[in-house]
């Protein structure tokens, strides 16, 4: 991990990461114990993860960077989506939005609140999305070309 992401992500711990990650695991632990909700589990502690450290990786929809698409990139993953935001999607959204909003406040804020904002959107529709290291990101749309 570069120097700045490293920093950026000690930071992050501090504004709000530590909360909305243990937001994640909740969601997560939630969806376990039901059993329409347990095929989000596994995701939500993915996602959970990059809540955590959110500095040096990236979401980015699946079937673009594969390439292809995929069962939760087509009709299932739109379903899926649509489950996600009735049970879980809206209050973890709500909670990265809040920290947005104090932390926009400040300037030192404004690149973690901006973090909090895109973690916001992939809360309301996650199914369908990969969580790469940005380095990733460069090399696999270079490989594309």
């Amino acid at each position: 991990m570069p120097l700045v992401s490293f920093l950026l992500n000690l930071l992050w711990l501090f504004t709000g990461g530590i909360w909305m990650a243990l937001g994640w695991v909740l969601a997560a632990v939630l969806m376990a114990l039901s059993i329409v909700g347990l095929p989000w589990a596994r995701s939500a502690l993915t996602i959970a993860h990059y809540t955590l450290l959110p500095f040096g990786q990236t979401a980015v929809r699946r079937d673009e960077f594969r390439g292809r698409g995929d069962m939760g990139t087509g009709a299932l993953g739109f379903i899926g989506n649509i489950v996600w935001f009735v049970l879980a999607g809206w209050w973890l959204a709500l909670g990265h939005l809040l920290s947005a909003v104090g932390l926009a406040i400040t300037i030192i804020g404004l690149p973690f609140a901006w973090a909090h904002l895109k973690l916001a959107l992939l809360a309301l529709w996650p199914v369908g999305t990969e969580i790469v290291a940005s380095g990733d990101l460069g090399r696999r749309a270079v490989g594309r070309y």
